[in-house]
């Protein structure tokens, strides 16, 4: 990952940098490899974002189509 830094301005390449980390999910990681995931744990947190994503799905499918 690269950021160019125009005009010394260290602080507005410092936030691009941030938000290019937080888009690619960095964070995310590192929060989850700070500690030692059982492979039961990781299963059920996955089983439980993929529930929520389909909930969400559903729900705008609904709004979309008008059922609500």
């Amino acid at each position: 990952m690269q950021i160019i830094v125009r005009d010394n301005n260290v602080d507005q390449a410092l936030r691009a940098l941030k938000k290019k980390l937080q888009r690619e999910g960095v964070y995310r990681e590192m929060k989850l490899r700070r500690h030692y995931e059982k492979p039961s744990e990781k299963r059920a947190r996955e089983k439980a974002a993929a529930v929520r994503r389909a909930r969400k799905m559903d729900r705008k499918r609904a709004e979309r189509d008008g059922v609500r």
